[in-house]
C-alpha cells in the first residue's frame, strides 16, 4: 500500500463529505486537509521559480464562482481580457481589449448637478460636461490611467472592466472552494476573451493551479500561436474549444480573422494530446452557421477524434447592454434564433457523432 496515496485519498474523501455540511469551520478544515495531506502524485513536476509565477500579473475582468456550465463539476471561472477575434455576436465585448477599460452606465449616473466628481478628478480631461446634465466621455483621451473617475463615482455609474491581478492572488481566491471541487470533480476554468492571449500569464496560472492539485480547463477560440497551445496543454485536464464556422472566408467576415490557425490548433490538441478530454462547441448564429452544411462539416471534422465531444450553443443577446456601456452599437441588432433550428441541428450531429453529441445545459 502506498501511504502517500492513502493520505491523499482520505483527504479528498473527507473534503467531499464535509463540503455538504453547514458548518463553516468543518468546511475550512476539510480544505486545509486537501492542501496539506495530499501528496504530489499526479500533480505537475517541480518548477524552478514558483515565486516568479505567483508574482506574474494579468488583466482579469471577472471571477465567477459556482459555475456548472464551463467544464466538469462545480467550477470557478477566471475571465481574462484580450481577444484576437471580434465576433459580431460576442456576449462579452468588455473582454476584447487587453487593458482595463472604462464603461459608463447612464442609468446609474445621478447627474452633474448633484455630483460632478468624475470631471474633477480626471487627469486627462477625458470627461466633460454635456448638455443633458450628464458627463461626456472622450475615449481618445481616456488611456491607461488609474481611472480615478470610477473610484470617485458614488453611484457606480462609471465602472472599470479589468484589473491587474497576480497569479498568487487569483489562486488564493479560487482555492477557497477546494472542498466543492473535490466533491464534484470541478476546478478552475480560464475564459475570456481568449485565455491564452497572454501566454506567460495563463501558463503560470495553470501551472500553479495544478501544483495546488486543482483541475483546470480553458475555454478557447483557438486563435493563438501554436506555442501558446503547447505551453498550456501539459497543465490542462479539460479543454472547451470553439469552432465557429468551417469556411475561412465566412469566418473572417464574421469574426475579423480566418480559421486556418484555429483549425490547426484544434487538430494539434486532438492528435498530440489524445488523453486530454475536449468539448468542441459551436455557437449557432442566425444567418451565419444556422444551417446543415456548416454544422455537418464541423461534425465530420470532429468524428475521427474519439475523445472529442460536440455541443451546439444557441445564440442569445445577454451581452447587449454592455456594448452601450462601452459606447458601441451591438453588431447583431435585434436578430433572434428560430426555435426550430437547435433541435434540427442537434439531431444532425447526433446521427454523425452518437453519444458524443452533447445537449447544452
Amino acid at each position: 500500500m502506498n501511504p502517500a496515496r492513502t493520505r491523499r485519498n482520505f483527504a479528498l474523501a473527507l473534503a467531499g463529505f464535509l463540503a455538504g455540511t453547514d458548518n463553516l469551520a468543518l468546511m475550512i478544515f476539510s480544505m486545509k486537509i486537501c492542501m496539506t495531506m495530499a501528496d504530489k502524485e499526479g500533480a505537475v513536476a517541480d518548477y524552478d521559480d514558483d515565486s516568479q509565477d505567483l508574482a506574474r500579473e494579468g488583466v482579469v475582468f471577472n471571477i465567477q464562482k459556482y459555475s456548472v456550465h464551463d467544464g466538469p463539476g462545480i467550477r470557478t471561472i477566471v475571465f481574462l481580457k484580450g481577444c484576437p477575434l471580434h465576433c459580431r455576436w460576442c456576449s462579452n465585448p468588455e473582454s476584447q481589449n487587453p487593458v482595463p477599460e472604462l464603461a459608463w452606465n447612464e442609468g446609474r449616473c445621478i447627474g452633474l448637478s448633484k455630483c460632478g466628481h468624475c470631471i474633477e478628478v480626471c487627469p486627462n480631461g477625458a470627461l466633460l460636461a454635456g448638455d443633458n446634465d450628464y458627463p461626456v466621455l472622450d475615449r481618445s483621451k481616456c488611456g491607461e490611467c488609474p481611472h480615478l473617475c470610477a473610484a470617485a463615482c458614488p453611484s457606480q455609474g462609471l465602472i472599470v472592466y479589468g484589473k491587474k491581478r497576480t497569479v498568487g492572488d487569483i489562486l488564493d481566491h479560487v482555492e477557497q472552494d477546494m472542498a466543492f471541487y473535490a466533491r464534484s470533480g470541478g476546478g478552475m476554468t480560464l475564459s475570456g476573451g481568449e485565455p491564452l492571449h497572454d501566454r506567460e500569464f495563463s501558463t503560470a496560472l495553470l501551472r500553479q493551479a495544478r501544483k495546488r492539485r486543482m483541475k483546470t480547463a480553458i475555454e478557447s477560440c483557438g486563435m493563438v500561436p501554436e506555442e501558446n497551445i503547447r505551453s498550456a496543454a501539459p497543465y490542462l485536464t479539460n479543454v472547451l474549444f470553439d469552432i465557429k464556422h468551417p469556411d475561412t472566408k465566412t469566418h473572417a467576415t464574421q469574426t475579423g480573422a480566418g480559421n486556418d490557425r484555429i483549425l490547426a490548433n484544434f487538430h494539434l490538441l486532438a492528435t498530440e494530446y489524445p488523453n486530454l478530454p475536449m468539448l468542441a462547441r459551436t455557437p449557432i448564429i442566425p444567418g451565419v452557421n444556422d444551417n446543415v452544411d456548416a454544422i455537418m462539416a464541423i461534425a465530420e471534422m470532429i468524428r475521427p477524434y474519439e475523445q472529442v465531444r460536440y455541443e451546439l450553443l444557441p445564440y442569445h443577446r445577454l451581452g447587449t447592454q454592455k456594448y452601450y456601456f462601452l459606447h458601441r452599437d451591438p453588431p447583431m441588432g435585434e436578430i433572434s434564433l428560430d426555435s426550430k433550428v437547435m433541435p434540427r441541428l442537434h439531431s444532425l450531429i447526433k446521427q454523425i457523432l452518437g453519444d458524443r453529441a452533447q445537449l447544452p445545459h
